[in-house]
């Protein structure tokens, strides 16, 4: 029973890491992407590509929420009681970044738009920098069973800060991949050239961060090394080669099976490196000290929970399938083109 809420509640995470991922890499790009013309075109097809879709992707992390303070209310007041420094900047940089968001596509004057527009970009880099430093100080063990961590060293630590660095890299490159899949859809090549770079940059970094992490984790959270360096390492060599395959796509394929299958492979390689944390993890949800059977709530609740997982699976899987398959056509398109105004 426990496991499998455990499992419902991860597999929200693996979909908020490759949904909204995508999205929060997007404020990357957008934050670098220039001044006002420079800017023009990479910003516009930014517009377009997350404008239907970003409210929908928080879904996941609200579904995650809900299961973590239902399912496991022990390791919940743990972890907010420890991490609510950066739990509340993420909070504060979503609603930050969704306003900004909003009112830059409103906005008619340019001062107004840049303004907006940074604070769209920055909050993108910041939250997913606070929820990867959550994630390292859950897995190296930071976060004590009874709460009331330390407020600060709990979330900056080496370990902590290779999970936010490595969260930032892995949503440019989510975002720059399907950026570089919408341009070759409008049938804008010189666009699809500019996110191919950006997202074999991202790539090239990422996995450069990744081996100097290595030895980060190797010295700062030994029993986490060790278990990623043995039940978890399928699913982190599945996850390589994953990214392996998505800079040779990115790198030769052009056609539209070929994009297509780098989506696919892009977000396959995050999902394995989240399931790779999970498994090698198990059957502890905070470090090595609190199982998962410890932090659960009773039986009864555990089995309402379920009943509403599949209550909620039945009314809103349906309605994000045909959300994503109208953007897929090109259904959804509302923004107006870059020549109709629109600076940063």
């Amino acid at each position: 029973m426990t496991d499998v809420i455990a499992a419902l509640m991860f597999a929200g995470v693996i979909a908020y890491a490759v949904l909204g991922g995508a999205d929060f890499g997007a404020g990357l790009w957008d934050l670098t992407a220039g001044g006002a013309e420079r800017g023009r075109r990479p910003r516009h097809l930014i517009d377009v590509s997350i404008g239907p879709l970003w409210e929908a992707n928080h879904t996941w992390l609200i579904y995650c929420l809900v299961f973590l303070w239902t399912g496991f209310p022990r390791a919940f007041a743990a972890i907010t009681t420890t991490l609510y420094v950066p739990l509340g900047l993420a909070a504060l940089g979503i609603v930050v970044r969704g306003s900004g968001f909003a009112f830059r596509k409103v906005s008619l004057r340019t001062p107004e738009q840049r303004l907006y527009g940074a604070a769209f970009a920055v909050s993108s880099v910041v939250t997913p920098y606070c929820f990867g430093t959550v994630a390292g100080a859950i897995a190296s063990g930071r976060v004590p069973s009874r709460g009331n961590g330390n407020a600060i060293t709990s979330w900056n630590n080496p370990t902590s800060v290779l999970g936010g660095v490595l969260a930032v890299l892995v949503c440019s490159y989510l975002a720059a991949v399907y950026l570089t899949d919408a341009a070759r859809r409008t049938g804008e090549e010189d666009m699809r050239l500019y996110y191919r770079d950006r997202a074999l940059l991202a790539a090239g970094v990422t996995g450069a961060v990744t081996v100097g992490g290595i030895f980060v984790l190797h010295s700062d959270a030994a029993r986490l090394f060790h278990r990623l360096s043995h039940r978890g390492l399928p699913l982190l060599i599945i996850a390589g080669l994953c990214g392996v395959a998505g800079v040779f796509l990115l790198v030769t394929g052009t056609a539209t099976r070929a994009v297509r299958g780098l989506r696919a492979t892009a977000a396959a390689a995050v999902a394995a490196v989240v399931c790779g944390w999970g498994v090698a993890q198990y059957p502890f949800l905070l470090g090595t000290h609190l199982t998962l059977d410890e932090a659960a709530s009773p039986r009864p609740t555990l089995w309402v929970l379920i009943a509403v997982a599949i209550a909620a699976g039945a009314l809103i899987l349906p309605s994000l399938i045909l959300l994503f398959g109208l953007f897929d056509r090109s259904r959804l398109d509302s923004s107006p083109s870059p020549e109709a105004g629109g600076a940063h």
